[in-house]
């Protein structure tokens, strides 16, 4: 008997430990999230990521994502976590518009350098190159994935 009481207590402090370390784990998740926003959003700024239109699209999603973050860590209802996880999404699909976009800029340089560039060459050269950096909008895809990892599983409340 007192075996299972014993066996009973320890699934109970289990089952505690893992109420206390999945919030914990949010909250660092939710701030890891907000630095990258902030951190990312500035990154842009100062490289005057804004010559074109099209450019402005990290910077709205960034300037959105930092609004909704502010929203949802004051008001954590339904609603904030709905429109977080909308909003995410849109991230990891602009990042992926992103990756095409710099890649497709880069190679345009790379070959108007080189002409004789192809295939393998001509990929990591694109790549590689540090203007437009091919790889730099994988931070938004980052940040998305990260932004929906914090909101999976999302104990909601039904008050918006």
């Amino acid at each position: 008997m007192s075996e299972t009481l014993a066996c009973g207590e320890h699934q109970r402090e289990e089952r505690d430990s893992e109420q206390d370390t999945i919030p914990a784990l949010r909250r660092v998740l939710l701030a890891v999230l907000l630095v990258g926003l902030l951190g990312t959003s500035i990154d842009l700024v100062l490289l005057g990521h804004f010559e074109e239109t099209l450019q402005l699209t990290p910077l709205v999603l960034l300037g959105l994502g930092l609004i909704v973050v502010i929203w949802h860590v004051i008001h954590r209802g339904r609603a904030s976590v709905r429109a977080l996880q909308v909003l995410m999404i849109l991230f990891v699909m602009g990042g992926l518009a992103g990756l095409v976009l710099h890649y497709r800029g880069s190679m345009e340089f790379q070959l108007e350098v080189n002409p004789e560039l192809a295939g393998l060459e001509l990929f990591l050269k694109s790549v590689r190159a540090k203007a437009p950096p091919a790889l730099g909008p994988g931070a938004m895809i980052y940040l998305g994935l990260l932004g929906l990892a914090y909101a999976y599983r999302y104990p909601m409340r039904s008050t918006q």
